[in-house]
């Protein structure tokens, strides 16, 4: 059995219960396979792999609160520090019902390339809780987020582990975990990014995710000698990397066909209104329902959906494996021409498998959105130096940077043989850069 194999099957018999972190290991090993064949006997004997898909340490705590009726609720709240070979651990909080062990893991994992990608020195983490803000209010979503930190600040720091938002974690909860933890720490200092621009925050960082996904969308469909301007684009969830995908692509001259939200999407022929989503969803905290009322020629629809419109380029921005392979079929049967991963892992291997072997640009999250925690780390950089930077002087670094991620990945899929699998490229390009921080830093 060769390295990989093992590796993979330990994982699966020492992880039956997460599905979502196996799945993720499998899709990055099976990629990055020609590297380590190419060096099997060294990997081997320094057990590269084995350590690369063993967090260094995982964190699990009670997060004991009272809401306002005087009930004491309790949720669980989790870090996994995966690897920091190449820089301080990096990666978002999410709160969410759907949160446990399995599911940080997979996103600690997968930030651990997604960070190496971007070239800047961060590396790769994830935590969060089972807490769930919606229709919390303010009050005790501070309440949570005080007995959350009570824990989580013994693990952190500037230089130790800087977390950042993900699902569920937006300027709210951030300052409310960053008041604390200077409450706690009596010190201020860069722990967290995404802080509001009055303490510390960056310009463009709301919407670093969106922009991202789209600068390295526009930029591989070039490689590929396709325009980005007059396609249309098919996006899925209507939340910050949503949101702001749409704005850019609608500003590149792209036409946004759909949205959608955990109860149904929209379909607007006359493409979607970007400042009536953002009103619904940031100002009202409302549904989608609401649209119709801004633009009566759309259609609402309930459930899922998005995947069945015909247009040019899919952008799903929601959630896990939001593409599995009977939309993969659709998208195909429609003559899509790019995937492009705003979500984390939104498409299922078997899904990404049948686009790939029909021809269909596949442009995988921990490249494709990557901006993000790229722009994360210009904060980082920001706070360090005590300046902040104008939005143009960001949003240009963030291009560079997105820039360059598409050249990595496409020189990575080219030198082994792999043309046009951006997937493999955009692991192998991650992984050689976290593998030789290893190799040079002995068994840590």
């Amino acid at each position: 059995m060769s390295y990989v194999d093992e590796v993979i099957a330990s994982v699966i018999e020492k992880n039956p219960a997460e599905p979502e972190f196996i799945q993720a290991v499998k899709e990055v090993l099976e990629t990055i396979r020609p590297v380590v064949d190419a060096n099997e006997e060294k990997y081997r004997k320094l057990a590269i792999l084995e350590r690369l898909t063993n967090p260094d340490r995982q964190i699990k705590f009670r997060v004991s609160w009272v809401d306002d009726a005087g009930q004491v609720q309790v949720n669980t709240g989790y870090r996994v520090q995966f690897n920091n070979a190449i820089g301080p651990y990096k990666g978002g909080l999410r709160f969410h019902p759907s949160v446990h062990m399995g599911i940080i893991k997979f996103l600690g994992f997968e930030q651990i390339f997604k960070n190496s990608l971007t070239t800047l020195p961060i590396g790769g983490a994830k935590g969060g809780s089972d807490f769930d803000p919606k229709g919390k209010s303010d009050r005790e979503v501070m309440a949570f987020c005080q007995s959350f930190m009570n824990e989580l600040y013994k693990y952190v720091g500037a230089d130790i582990d800087v977390p950042a938002g993900d699902i569920g974690v937006g300027g709210r909860e951030v300052g409310y975990l960053f008041g604390h933890f200077k409450r706690l720490t009596n010190s201020y200092e860069g722990w967290i990014t995404g802080k509001g621009l009055s303490y510390g925050g960056s310009l463009v960082r709301t919407q670093a995710t969106g922009y991202g996904l789209l600068y390295l969308t526009e930029e591989l469909l070039k490689y590929n000698g396709i325009e980005l301007a007059g396609k249309t684009c098919l996006v899925s969830g209507s939340g910050n990397v949503a949101t702001y995908a749409m704005e850019k692509a609608t500003q590149l001259g792209a036409k946004v066909l759909t949205c959608s939200d955990s109860n149904g999407w929209v379909y607007d022929p006359d493409g979607i209104d970007v400042e009536a989503i953002k009103e619904i969803k940031e100002v009202n905290r409302a549904r989608l329902t609401e649209y119709k009322k801004y633009r009566p020629n759309s259609e609402y629809h309930e459930g899922r959906g998005v995947w069945g419109v015909k247009a040019d380029i899919a952008l799903p921005c929601a959630t896990q494996n939001d593409i599995q392979l009977e939309d993969a079929k659709a998208l195909v049967a429609n003559g899509i021409l790019a995937v492009c991963e705003g979500a984390n892992m939104p498409t299922t291997l078997e899904a990404t498998e049948y686009l790939m072997a029909n021809g269909i640009i596949v442009a995988p999250s921990k490249a494709a959105n990557a901006g993000g925690v790229a722009t994360s780390a210009l904060e980082m950089s920001q706070n360090s130096e005590r300046l902040s930077w104008s939005a143009e002087e960001v949003d240009a670094k963030l291009q560079g940077i997105m820039k360059n991620i598409t050249k990595a990945i496409v020189e990575a899929s080219d030198k082994y043989g792999m043309h046009g699998n951006y997937v493999a490229g955009a692991n192998i390009a991650g992984f050689e850069k976290v593998v030789d921080a290893m190799l040079a830093q002995g068994v840590v």
